[in-house]
């Protein structure tokens, strides 16, 4: 069957589409090689190496297509380490950078789906075919990395005894606590703070046609309440889940000092789940069990998936918690400092609206919503609720409450 001979203009439309694939493949292959680079867990690292080389494999294909139908040789435009080199996964920790590339691969599945019905060219649909189930193997192993029940794959390398070991050094440091764990919380809290006493300002604002005596005593006194209601919230939720952990950890001491066997063919089973042979498994336990306090560790960083080092402090939380409701409670207040009446109303609201937003924005680090959306979002919800609370304030003002 004859080829069929495409159009300048097909041409240009398929080369524009395979040049945007390479570019997607050589972003995911910097990416998933800066977040190998940096990972302390070599298990986990090795399947990130895996699968850029997966990505780079990926781009040949295309750079070879593209150079068959009289493309220019690509050049990469995007950052050395790729997405992992953005502030939302240096901020998010590995746990978000994996989610964030997990759908990111759902998504270049969606596109390559569409370019099977569009395309139109033979050669470029075959390769399609091939990279699209390649992808789907991707989800399924940053899905399985994300939940921690990982399998090598066909050709991934293999993992030696030694590997283990340094996981479970590795593991000392990479259970404390991320870095930039605690923008999660302030983000939160900020948000909050400012949710709440926007609504108050807008409702007394409403009552009083925005009496400043009255704004400032309400959102002041709403502003302490706040956070002083979130930061013994924060308080009292780390101390539980310190409790909760030492409670487990005395009920794995007790479970290992009445079945040491039992205790130590589950943790070889942990370790055979991730790959290691069964053989070498075992004599890894055995290792460990001669000391009994490493295989309480080992198993209980196994079955719990934390370590005491990774819960938060009790102190550390509540104050974070407090002072970034205060900080985001405050905001709506700050004009009735300096002005009263309708330009003070007017003036809270468009400062709490771009507070929203902002707010909204900063939640990208934690999510893996566009910045624009998110933000977008807060600032409506605001609205709404600023809206809602002014107009209940003027119905309670005139009827004299």
């Amino acid at each position: 069957m004859p080829v069929p001979i495409l159009s300048n203009a097909k041409t240009k439309k398929i080369l524009t589409a395979l040049e945007g694939n390479w570019q997607a493949e050589m972003e995911g292959f910097h990416t998933y090689t800066a977040l190998a680079d940096r990972d302390p867990d070599p298990v986990r690292a090795r399947v990130l190496r895996h699968l850029a080389k997966a990505e780079i494999e990926h781009a040949t294909l295309w750079e070879g297509r593209i150079k068959d139908l009289g493309g220019e040789t690509p050049v990469y435009d995007g950052a050395p380490g790729g997405d992992a080199d953005s502030l939302a996964a240096r901020a998010g920790g590995m746990g978000l950078a994996l989610r964030r590339l997990e759908i990111e691969e759902s998504r270049q599945i969606a596109r390559y789906g569409e370019q099977l019905k569009a395309l139109g060219d033979e050669d470029s649909i075959a390769i399609l075919e091939h990279v699209i189930q390649d992808e789907k193997d991707h989800y399924r192993e940053l899905g399985s990395l994300i939940r921690g029940h990982y399998q090598a794959p066909a050709g991934a390398p293999k993992i030696e005894a030694q590997a283990v070991l340094d996981e479970l050094l590795a593991k000392r440091n990479q259970g404390r606590k991320q870095p930039g764990a605690w923008i999660g919380d302030a983000i939160y809290g900020v948000n909050d703070g400012l949710g709440a006493i926007f609504g108050i300002v807008s409702g007394v604002s409403g009552a009083t046609a925005g009496n400043p005596k009255y704004v400032l005593l309400a959102g002041l006194s709403g502003m302490i309440a706040s956070a002083l209601s979130m930061g013994s919230g924060a308080y009292l939720a780390a101390k539980s889940e310190r409790e909760i952990y030492l409670a487990e950890i005395a009920r794995e001491r007790e479970a290992i000092a009445m079945n040491g066997p039992e205790a130590r063919e589950l943790l070889s089973l942990y370790y055979q789940v991730k790959g290691l042979p069964e053989e070498d498994a075992f004599k890894m336990v055995s290792h460990i069990a001669s000391d009994p306090e490493q295989l309480l560790r080992a198993l209980a960083s196994e079955r719990l998936g934390a370590s005491e080092e990774a819960l938060a402090n009790p102190i550390v939380s509540a104050t974070s918690g407090a002072l970034s409701t205060a900080v985001g409670a405050i905001i709506p207040v700050i004009p009735f400092f300096f002005m009263q009446g309708i330009p003070a109303v007017v003036a809270a609201a468009i400062v709490s609206l771009a507070a929203h937003f902002a707010v909204g924005a900063a939640k990208s680090l934690i999510t893996v919503r566009s910045w624009w959306s998110s933000g977008l979002e807060m600032t409506i919800v605001g609205a709404v609720e600023g809206a809602v609370t002014y107009g209940i304030g003027i119905l309670l003002g005139k009827g004299g409450m």
